[in-house]
Order: C-alpha cells, then structure tokens, then sequence
C-alpha cells in the first residue's frame, strides 16, 4: 500500500455551521489537500499544539506524550489506512529503539498526538485519490472546491450553540485579555478563535 506524506496546512469551520470543524491535510510533495471533519475537542487539542498555548493543567494528548517520554517511547508516524462510510480511520505506530507497536486510533487523535511528537504523517494513496481535492485546479477554484467539500463533510456534524463574542470589535487589548482568560479557564476553542482573530490584524 503506497503511504503519501502529508502536513497539517489549515484548521477550517463551517461557514454555516460554527462550530463543525476540519483539518486540512496538504500533500508534502504535491498539490492536493485532504480535509477532515473532527470534533470541537479535538480541534482545540489541535490548535493548542499549533499556537503553542501552555494550558494550565495538561490536556489528555499532553499527558500521553509525557508517559511516553518518561518510557522513552516515540510515536515514529501516522498512518491514516482507511476510509469507510465518511469516517477515516488511522495507525498509530510507536517505537522504543528495538520493537515497534501499532495501535489503532481516531483520525482526530492521531493528529492531534502528531503535533505533539512532531512526527510524520501518512494516509493510502487510495483514500487521497478518492477524498482529496486538488490544488493544481488554481487557487480560486481550488479554495471554493475546498470550501464546498468542507462543508459537505460538516454537513451532518451539528454542535452546541455558540457563545462567542464578536471579536471584530474589540481592541488590541481587549482581545489579550480575553485570550489569556479563555486559556486559564481551558476553553481552547474560543482561544483559537481569538488567535484568529489576532493573526487577521497581524498581531
């Protein structure tokens, strides 16, 4: 089976609907992306790792990665092997210098684990051939067909209402602040959001 490298290029949410979400995976040596729809939890555990935040207590991915330290295990890559009924299922594979172990794991979980161990990422050729859209199409084509297959994949994902602030009209400081109070109190999803916000004014 051919294994294709992949890099975590964006993290995306529905236009129509707020809280859905995909990550969206770029071929490392070529030209087509492959989104992915996960949880709200789990892009927050993303973005977490992306941005750099310090959560004040360790999220479940920062633990993992700390007790496989400890046991000098490393999480060598990710394979995604498989997609069925919309849903991609993927490998974790491990290794302690002398044996290597595979576990199966969510989609959403092997990436979030492959930020934090800053390893590679692989998925079949096969399910890039069938999901994956290509950017070869032109960056305004490519974008829209990227938006359309989003939103198809979130579609059917629904979400508890959104209590976000509008962020637009907030200054410099107040967006600090909220930043540095949503991540004390863990509520990663509106701190990436604010990041957002905060990278749109080049800040």
């Amino acid at each position: 089976m051919k294994k294709i490298p992949l890099e975590i290029i964006a993290l995306s949410h529905s236009v129509t609907q707020s809280h859905s979400f995909a990550v969206v995976l770029g071929e490392v040596d070529g030209t087509r992306r492959l989104p992915i729809v996960i949880g709200g939890f789990e892009a927050q555990a993303i973005a977490v790792a992306l941005d750099n935040m310090k959560p004040s207590r360790p999220l479940t991915h920062d633990l993992m990665k700390t007790i496989c330290d400890t046991f000098a295990v490393e999480l060598d890559h990710v394979f995604i092997s498989k997609l069925k009924d919309g849903i991609f299922f993927s490998t974790l594979i491990f290794t302690n210098g002398e044996q290597s172990y595979e576990l199966d794991s969510r989609t959403s979980d092997a990436l979030a684990l492959a930020v934090r161990f800053e390893c590679p990422i692989f998925v079949a050729e096969t399910i890039l051939q069938e999901a994956g859209v290509d950017a070869e199409l032109g960056e305004e084509q490519n974008e829209s067909e990227l938006e359309e297959k989003i939103e198809e994949l979130t579609a059917n994902v629904s979400a508890p209402p959104s209590s976000a602030s509008n962020f637009g009209n907030m200054s410099l400081d107040e967006l600090n602040e909220e930043l540095d109070a949503a991540i004390e109190n863990e509520d990663y999803e509106r701190a990436a959001r604010i990041r957002d916000e905060l990278k749109k004014r080049g800040k």
